[in-house]
């Protein structure tokens, strides 16, 4: 994938607004998602606008991870997207299908059941920052992502938001440990 060398350097200061934005927004969600844990606990269901704005942080998330690490072109919207299907317009597109059910003995132990992906996740982080300093000098100097780095970063963090769905409420399955 051709890259202009500038956005492995420009791509960070010019998402400065989207990072301080989705920090923020990152907070909202943690708060909305307890009130949702209690709801599914409660009724066995996910409010629809809970679930909703959820998913929009997460899209919203995924559009701005995928400019911070110059796998896209054009400078994501700051809109925040919200519903489970993604309107699109944007080539960082994230569908999230809504769960039918929810398993509330899962919902109650969502922690505990997130300490192994979490673990996953500190050794797949630790292979991305490696990744992501080879590309970052592969694009510097030839103005192309190496297509199996690509793969791995695209991976990873697909992981990770599939992952952030399912401790979010958004998913009911348990998300499997691999990247593709």
């Amino acid at each position: 994938m051709e890259v202009a060398r500038w956005r492995v350097i420009g791509n960070y200061i010019l998402a400065i607004p989207h990072l301080i934005l989705l920090y923020v927004l990152g907070i909202l969600a943690e708060i909305v998602a307890i009130v949702g844990w209690f709801a599914i606990l409660f009724t066995g269901a996910l409010p629809p606008g809970i679930g909703a704005f959820i998913a929009g942080v997460h899209r919203y998330q995924w559009r701005v991870i995928t400019y911070v690490l110059f796998l896209r072109e054009s400078y994501p919207s700051f809109t925040l997207p919200s519903g489970y299907a993604d309107p699109g317009g944007d080539p960082a597109w994230l569908n999230i299908a809504p769960p039918q059910s929810y398993s509330r003995i899962a919902v109650l132990l969502r922690i505990i059941y997130a300490i192994p992906q979490l673990f996953f996740g500190i050794v797949l982080a630790i292979g991305l920052y490696v990744a992501w300093i080879i590309a970052f000098f592969a694009v510097l100097f030839t103005g192309r992502w190496p297509e199996g780095l690509r793969k791995f970063v695209v991976g990873v963090e697909f992981w990770g938001i599939r992952f952030s769905a399912w401790y979010f409420l958004l998913a009911d399955p348990y998300p499997p440990f691999n990247i593709n």
